[in-house]
């Protein structure tokens, strides 16, 4: 992993955008496939590692901020958000960068805070409709 996201002995502590709610996140292995932990409570999300690479490319190409737009699985995303590109198959990955199936949303409310404290990306901090921007 080239970034400096912490082990599950030592996790990176993070807030949601609103700064409401405080989670984890690590790197890890699984399937020989990097990717990354979010714990938030008791609940385990797995993201594809590459989505930092992928999410950072798109929002340079995209040159303006762009709406967070995080949304459950089961609740479809708000189109031309970082939550619905998350999904999309036109995205580099060819659809989800969540892992766990019906744990696979969320992205644009855990990805974006790792994103800004790895000095990728700027995120807004306000209590509803947050949008990002690459750094």
């Amino acid at each position: 992993m080239k970034y400096k996201i912490g082990t599950k002995e030592k996790p990176m502590a993070l807030k949601t955008p609103p700064h409401t709610s405080e989670y984890t996140m690590h790197a890890d292995e699984k399937d020989g496939k990097e990717i990354l932990v979010c714990t938030v409570g008791k609940t385990v999300l797995h993201y594809d590692a590459r989505a930092l690479d992928d999410l950072h490319a798109m929002l340079k190409k995209h040159g303006d901020w762009m709406e967070l737009g995080s949304a459950d699985e089961q609740k479809p995303a708000k189109e031309g958000t970082v939550e619905a590109w998350g999904r999309s198959e036109h995205n580099p990955a060819g659809g989800w960068y969540g892992l766990k199936k019906g744990l696979r949303g969320r992205f644009g409310m855990y990805i974006p805070p790792l994103m800004e404290a790895l000095g990728l990306a700027e995120v807004t901090h306000d209590p509803k409709g947050n949008r990002m921007r690459a750094k």
